[in-house]
């Protein structure tokens, strides 16, 4: 590997210096955790300052999906790392279908083991990758611990371009605001415990963000009924004790019961719940769900009107 003689230099509180831990290298084992510990009490703060501006981007994701459209993830580092996570994590817990989110990792997947040089730099890159795979009325949510990452702010110009709505998750609150952001993001976790290593505190709230965003659009979308996961199928063993389990929490009904409304819906966990609840039979369960979106409540709702 070669090292690049590009110098940037970022004008960010995650650069800086912390004055409260630079003693850590000196410290027992247990004051290391403590000090790091201590710092991160500060994420959620951070974290719940940015909320206004985090629930217009939840709204715009929201409404991309309920029209047909596709939510994108952009990062680079750990950043791009911590997205491809979050949303290889949608499926198993919200069924999601597997075009609902799409992660553009700077460097491809290689680059979620290893650096690969001067990915993230590439701003054209990021602008080729999301001109190519992003319609009008996508929603493109860019995630930087520096605020100025070139691949994700091109990737961001490239998708404004093509139509999409765009937001920026930003460590760096002295970063300026680019002009192809329509919601922009900055969470300012201040300095790290140790300086510049954003895969500490940045990387928190990142996750955080990151967490409550997709969380918060699935509860938006109706894949969940009341605090329950409710948009799953039982597959296997594990998930047909867990939705037996969620059937019996959302109904009060015996075992018994939700596990035969269980074999009539086929193992759709929406369906059971929906027949037990309103008392229709499997089939105009189907019908109320597939009539709002999925939306366990709408159903109910639209069979409680229709019976009165």
């Amino acid at each position: 590997m070669t090292v690049s003689r590009h110098v940037v230099h970022v004008d960010s509180p995650t650069e800086q210096r912390n004055q409260r831990t630079t003693d850590i290298d000196q410290l027992p084992t247990i004051g290391v955790l403590a000090a790091i510990n201590t710092e991160d009490r500060e994420v959620p703060g951070a974290v719940r300052a940015v909320l206004p501006e985090l629930a217009r981007a939840v709204d715009y994701a929201t409404e991309a999906l309920r029209s047909g459209h596709r939510v994108h993830y952009v990062g680079a580092g750990t950043s791009g790392r911590l997205a491809v996570l979050d949303a290889a994590e949608l499926a198993p817990t919200f069924n999601v279908p597997p075009d609902w989110f799409i992660a553009h990792h700077a460097g491809g997947e290689r680059a979620l083991r290893h650096a690969v040089e001067n990915a993230e730099d590439d701003a054209s890159a990021g602008a080729a990758e999301l001109s190519s795979t992003v319609s009008a009325g996508d929603f493109v949510l860019g995630i930087t611990a520096s605020g100025r990452t070139p691949y994700v702010l091109g990737a961001l110009q490239g998708a404004k371009q093509r139509g999409a709505r765009t937001a920026l998750v930003s460590g760096n609150p002295r970063a300026p605001a680019p002009s192809t952001v329509d919601v922009l993001i900055p969470v300012d976790t201040g300095a790290e415990v140790i300086a510049g290593s954003t895969r500490m505190k940045a990387g928190t709230a990142q996750k955080m963000v990151l967490t409550s965003f997709s969380t918060a659009t699935m509860v938006k979308l109706g894949r969940t009924y009341s605090n329950l996961m409710v948009s799953m199928r039982a597959t296997n063993a594990k998930l047909r004790g867990r939705t037996l389990r969620i059937l019996h929490e959302a109904t009060g009904l015996s075992s018994q019961v939700c596990d035969q409304a269980l074999i009539e819906a086929d193992g759709d966990l929406k369906v059971a719940l929906v027949h037990l609840l309103s008392g229709v039979d499997v089939a105009d369960a189907v019908k109320a769900l597939a009539a709002t979106g999925g939306h366990v409540r709408n159903a109910l709702e639209s069979l409680s009107a229709h019976a009165s």
